[in-house]
């Protein structure tokens, strides 16, 4: 089940392997958890695709990218009607700020890592877990205040960043909330629920371009040997994000947090050893 997989046709085969109801499980409990947390799981998804599947990395960066997409198209209605639109609307600039970088940001990103080697692209994602793994932390840890700055510096420092997360979620096939979260509230502000929101709102026009890049290249044909494991993982962390969203007064966040960044470090470590 672990082993690596190097072309389109061996990952449909190991995917052909597995039981809908592993698959079902295994991404309601990585929804459970991003529930839990308030993102999507994704970064939680990458190390299972790669390490119980046995799908190569880049495979599994796109199979996490369309899982991500379907799970943030389901999300955001959610969230717009739980947080009225326009609370959402009136910081429209910020989204926009952080779109302009964030869209070529995607576009490069995807573009990286159909052209890196295997082995340097898993130790990329490796260091990306572990850059997740100090974001969940200082997010939920440390104090997020708002740097002070001139506009036209913070629209600079916003583009850039955005840039950053783009480049960031294309190679990890994520939505980047947990990114985007503290640097909208690092940035501008704004309250975290409704950073929240605009995460969503940017992180989806993002995933789109970095799909379209990943589609140029070959290894997109993954996605169509494996629909039924796409389509029946993304339901089961649709399903484990409700329950987790519900767990969220039962369960602690600061008794999870330091549980949830050991095992991004853990699955870090097996993905920089993975051949």
């Amino acid at each position: 089940m672990s082993e690596t997989v190097d072309n389109p046709s061996a990952s449909t085969a190991v995917a052909r392997r597995d039981t809908l109801v592993l698959v079902f499980a295994t991404g309601a409990a990585i929804g459970v958890l991003g529930g839990l947390i308030g993102l999507g799981g994704a970064e939680f998804r990458l190390p299972l695709l790669i390490g119980l599947f046995g799908f190569a990395a880049l495979h599994a960066v796109i199979l996490n990218k369309a899982m991500s997409l379907i799970v943030v198209l389901t999300a955001l209605p959610a969230r717009l009607i739980a947080l009225p639109f326009a609370e959402v609307s009136q910081h429209w600039t910020i989204a926009a700020n952080l779109l302009v970088g964030s869209l070529v940001g995607a576009w490069l990103g995807a573009g990286w890592a159909t052209r890196m080697h295997p082995r340097t692209l898993y130790r990329v994602l490796a260091l990306l877990l572990v850059l997740i793994a100090a974001a969940l932390a200082v997010s939920h840890w440390g104090h997020i205040g708002t740097l002070e700055m001139p506009t036209l510096v913070r629209v600079g420092v916003a583009v850039l960043a955005g840039a950053g997360i783009g480049i960031v979620a294309a190679l990890m096939g994520v939505a980047g909330g947990e990114l985007l979260i503290p640097t909208i509230v690092l940035l501008f502000g704004v309250d975290i629920k409704v950073a929240g929101s605009l995460s969503l709102v940017v992180s989806l026009p993002t995933m789109l371009v970095a799909f379209a890049r990943y589609s140029r290249d070959r290894s997109f044909q993954i996605l169509r040997g494996n629909t039924r494991f796409v389509l029946v993982m993304a339901a089961g962390s649709i399903a484990g994000t409700v329950v987790g969203g519900l767990l969220l007064g039962v369960v602690p966040t600061a008794a999870l947090i330091p549980i949830l960044a050991s095992l991004l470090l853990i699955s870090a470590v097996k993905v920089w050893r993975h051949q």
